[in-house]
């Protein structure tokens, strides 16, 4: 039988050497599409984007776990289908699982799969999605918002690349790439024992930033041009342009959806535009200041210290210092009606070191002195507003 690849278009059979030519040919052709295709999923030739795609492009051959962080709509999820698609996994499935849209039960047999009969409900073996990406990628979106429990079982299966469906004690073996990615400060939820620092680690191999895009406003004009044109082909509708005034109008904005919010002005704008084939800045109705407008991740401000007057025979410094941080706690518990995992969280404390603070600071028998002094002058209010009615009837 003659070897498909010494058939030339014709029929005929080729040389052996213009046969390898022809091959090897056809391969970097077809590297270069797919190079192509990944990188044209990051749009931007700033500093920051030309870094993450020197990233990727370093990483592409490698299984390392890649973590993904940015604020919502830096495009992570474009990122996690281009490290998908630079390496050899892009001829298999790049599977993606949202950590925060399903309820914490449903979510560990969607990840890890089930057997019949393991939980009420379960009529059928069911394959996780680690099975469905195997050979490919599992990009695990959201994931700071992952439970506690389930954040314990995803390190094992990531660290030993096997798993074990609920319900069965058949181990199963995992070749997949795992990309996750978060909007969340995961060193804060860290501190708050709201993520497993183990995990972090182990997720974090190969960490990519996102850039927000006031931080790239050079790439404002292209990723424009780009949404128009892609609007343009989904709609079937003839190419529009941009009158320059637009361009300036969009890079004059801070942005604080990033580019998933200028992909829906430019879809808008285009849908609003009519017939017309150019842009103008009035079919982009942004607010005249956006750059006082905070980001909507923003870590809120830190309040001014507060103003400490020093008397001229001095002050005990440990117990001034003291007297402030038992204030703050008081102050959060108050807020929090007592609740020390919210107060801890308010304060960006772990709950272990709020509680130590409590008792050295003796903060926990002034709080609940200060909240029954003010539950006793309640009911005293309430007796005597009752006393006075009675009287005035």
């Amino acid at each position: 039988m003659m070897d498909a690849k010494q058939v030339s278009t014709f029929g005929s059979p080729l040389p052996s050497e213009t046969a390898d030519r022809s091959t090897c040919d056809l391969v970097r052709l077809a590297t270069c599409l797919e190079r192509e295709e990944w990188e044209g999923l990051l749009v931007g030739e700033s500093a920051e984007m030309r870094q993450v795609s020197h990233i990727i492009r370093m990483v592409a051959g490698r299984r390392s776990t890649v973590l993904i962080t940015g604020e919502t709509g830096t495009g992570k999820e474009m990122a996690a289908r281009a490290v998908h698609l630079a390496g050899p996994r892009r001829r298999s499935r790049l599977v993606a699982v949202n950590c925060s849209a399903l309820p914490e039960n449903l979510l560990e047999a969607e990840l890890f799969g089930h057997v019949k009969g393991a939980f009420t409900g379960a009529f059928q073996n069911r394959v996780g999605r680690f099975e469905q990406a195997q050979g490919g990628t599992l990009f695990l979106d959201e994931i700071g918002d992952l439970p506690l429990d389930l954040q314990a079982k995803l390190l094992r299966v990531v660290q030993e690349r096997e798993l074990q469906r609920l319900g069965s004690s058949e181990t199963v073996r995992l070749d997949i790439r795992v990309v996750a990615a978060t909007n969340c400060d995961l060193a804060q939820r860290i501190e708050q024992d709201r993520f497993r620092e183990d995990l972090y680690y182990r997720l974090n191999v190969v960490p990519i930033h996102m850039p927000p895009l006031r931080q790239r406003r050079e790439d404002i004009p292209m990723l424009a041009w780009h949404f128009v044109e892609k609007v343009c082909r989904v709609e079937e509708i003839p190419p529009k342009s941009f009158r320059p005034e637009a361009i300036e109008h969009l890079c004059g904005y801070a942005w604080p959806g990033n580019v998933r919010q200028l992909e829906n002005a430019v879809e808008m704008a285009v849908a609003m535009s009519g017939d017309r084939a150019v842009l103008l800045a009035g079919d982009f109705p942004l607010p005249a200041t956006p750059a006082a407008r905070p980001p909507i991740h923003a870590v809120p401000a830190v309040p001014a210290p507060p103003v400490v007057s020093v008397p001229d025979n001095g002050l005990d410094y440990e117990q001034t210092l003291a007297l402030i941080e038992r204030s703050i706690l008081e102050q959060a518990l108050s807020k929090t009606g007592g609740n020390k995992k919210a107060a801890a969280e308010m304060l960006r404390l772990k709950r272990t070191t709020l509680s130590a603070k409590m008792r050295s600071l003796d903060a926990t028998n002034s709080f609940q002195r200060s909240a029954l002094s003010d539950r006793l002058s309640a009911a005293a209010a309430d007796a005597h507003g009752t006393r006075t009615a009675a009287l005035a009837g």
